[in-house]
């Protein structure tokens, strides 16, 4: 069976930069199904759909053209339509489109199977809401990274004034708290941890402690589950 290390939690708990960071160090494949959220909504605020319509957002994403691409110099680069859509997807008001979106069950649907197809050899590192408790339920690992709500909104504030958006940090804060609690409560794939999840707070680690912790995670159970 083709290993899957799944990284679970909230809008900026660092799940993306550790999922990528992890899986650059292994030499596997990474799946970012935030982007692949944020690539619909992205899609549907360009078309000015409603947002709160299942049945017109589930027709997006049936057809929704979406490739990952990584460059020479290992950059990531998230292609909608063939059009190069990385920063933009990063703003605020397509990551709460993106939120508005993945709450509905015919979409989520839609998009299962290709965040699946992503599973290739020697091994994928997914990360998202529910990769450990709906899309990838028997990976090998499966870790939920979290930290204050007061964290997450310092570091997206930073994130957003380094790629140029606006944006306060109470604002920010309120945000991520709605945020929190629509994801926390939708009736399909709630954001929660699986039961079989590690628990990892990252509100007092740096990035590199938190890479390190979870690599630590991948060679002492996956390792030993990729050699039996």
């Amino acid at each position: 069976m083709i290993p899957v290390v799944a990284i679970d939690g909230p809008s900026g708990s660092g799940k993306g930069a550790v999922g990528f960071a992890v899986a650059r160090a292994l030499g596997w494949h990474y799946l970012d199904s935030g982007a692949v959220y944020r690539a619909l909504a992205f899609v549907a605020l360009r078309a000015g759909a409603d947002l709160g319509s299942e049945s017109v957002i589930a027709a997006l994403a049936k057809t929704l053209d979406l490739q990952f691409v990584e460059d020479l110099s290992g950059e990531m680069h998230v292609l909608v339509n063939n059009e190069d859509c990385g920063q933009e997807l990063r703003s605020e008001r397509v990551a709460a489109a993106a939120s508005q979106v993945a709450a509905h069950p015919a979409a989520r649907a839609a998009l299962l199977e290709r965040q699946r197809a992503a599973r290739r050899a020697p091994g994928l590192i997914a990360d998202g809401r529910d990769m450990g408790t709906v899309v990838f339920p028997d990976a090998q690992l499966k870790v939920f990274l979290t930290a204050s709500a007061e964290v997450r909104a310092e570091r997206r504030y930073r994130q957003l004034k380094q790629t140029g958006f606006g944006g306060t940090l109470p604002q920010l804060l309120a945000e991520i708290q709605e945020r929190d609690e629509r994801d926390s409560r939708r009736a399909v794939a709630p954001l929660k941890p699986a039961e079989d999840a590690c628990l990892l707070d990252s509100s007092a680690l740096s990035l590199t402690e938190v890479i390190e912790r979870v690599l630590a995670l991948v060679h002492s159970r996956v390792g030993a589950v990729s050699s039996s």
